[in-house]
């Protein structure tokens, strides 16, 4: 074979090799941009990964975000170059549209949680607090009532057991959703005294009240009355009780002393419990709130404008709203038009 022969073969081969290496390159730089470009995440969607989960619950939880097998796939693949591993990377992600399979692994692999927005309004125990909060956290609801029911953490924490529920201040917050319960509990602790700071502390000292006290009339003004307009009359009307050294007589405590507030009317039988919080038998506010007041009720009772009420009951038309007496035969004439409404309706 002479030399021109064997140069242009080799320049052949040459050729042929380049062109099939930049075929490689092509197709290697299509796939690269599919998996680094090329969206995966069409709406906006949370992520839960649990450090105890398979390979299939991961799989799962991908194709609910992303709605699309393919696009798993392609997550999928980049989180196995990507070595990871949901033992070590629970938490929550936030996918945001437009997102390649790239840019979510790499938010997974890295670890780089989204904060969750955590709220709680309209409950009454601790026990539904922490269900509630059971529903929006990792932590368990048994991890954090223990934390609750504990002296020493409710002591720290410059509460009781019994005065703890006014710690809670009904909103909505942004935690990391593998907050532990201490850590949740501390945050909520800051919180509390950055709303009592300052304006709310002079005016509960104002009324001559502490703000956990604040709280527990709260929570009194709230189970009486779901009415906003209504809970400062409701507030002013306790606070002249107080002043004067009179027994509440707040239906809702002696509801709370049996641990039924599904209790229609409170007869006399319901009255003779043994408890602090019977206001009928006892006088000045129970021992803690019966209830986690919101801020609405806190407000309502800082804010209350003077009134000359010492009496209140439920109006007869069961509006929600309530009939208002100074003296108490004007409250008797009221309470005997309510209760000749709940005989007529059959309610005992």
């Amino acid at each position: 074979m002479t030399n021109v022969k064997k140069k242009r073969r080799i320049g052949i081969l040459l050729g042929s090799l380049a062109a099939v290496v930049f075929v490689v390159a092509c197709v290697a730089l299509w796939v690269a941009k599919g998996y680094l470009y090329d969206p995966v995440v069409s709406n906006r969607s949370m992520v839960y990964v649990h450090r105890q989960w398979s390979a299939a619950q991961l799989d799962s939880a991908l194709c609910e975000a992303l709605g699309d097998e393919h696009s798993v796939a392609r997550v999928e693949r980049m989180l196995s170059v990507y070595e990871f591993d949901a033992a070590n990377r629970e938490g929550a992600y936030r996918l945001e549209p437009g997102m390649s399979a790239w840019k979510v692994a790499l938010k997974l692999s890295r670890g780089s949680q989204s904060p969750v927005r955590v709220t709680f309004n309209n409950v009454r125990t601790l026990d539904q607090l922490a269900a509630r909060l059971d529903e929006q956290l990792c932590f368990s609801k048994e991890d954090l009532l223990a934390l609750l029911r504990s002296d020493s953490v409710c002591a720290a924490l410059g509460f009781s057991p019994v005065t703890l529920p006014a710690l809670f201040l009904p909103d909505t917050y942004e935690f990391y959703w593998t907050v532990t319960p201490e850590a949740f509990l501390q945050k909520l602790s800051k919180e509390y005294a950055r709303y009592w700071e300052g304006r709310r502390e002079q005016q509960a000292k104002a009324l001559g009240l502490t703000p956990i006290e604040v709280a527990t009339l709260a929570s009194i003004v709230e189970e009486e009355t779901n009415k906003p307009d209504e809970m400062g009359i409701v507030a002013g009307l306790y606070m002249n009780r107080l002043r004067r050294g009179m027994p509440l007589q707040a239906d809702p405590t002696v509801k709370f002393a049996w641990g039924d507030f599904s209790l229609k009317r409170i007869l006399n039988k319901h009255l003779t419990i043994d408890s602090p919080y019977n206001t009928y038998r006892v006088t000045g506010l129970p021992p803690g709130p019966i209830r986690i007041a919101s801020k609405q009720a806190v407000d309502a009772v800082l804010n209350h404008k003077p009134n000359p009420y010492l009496y209140m009951c439920a109006r007869e038309d069961f509006s929600g709203y309530h009939n208002f007496a100074t003296s108490l035969a004007e409250h008797q004439r009221n309470a005997v038009r309510y209760q000749r409404e709940l005989n007529r309706r059959g309610i005992r």
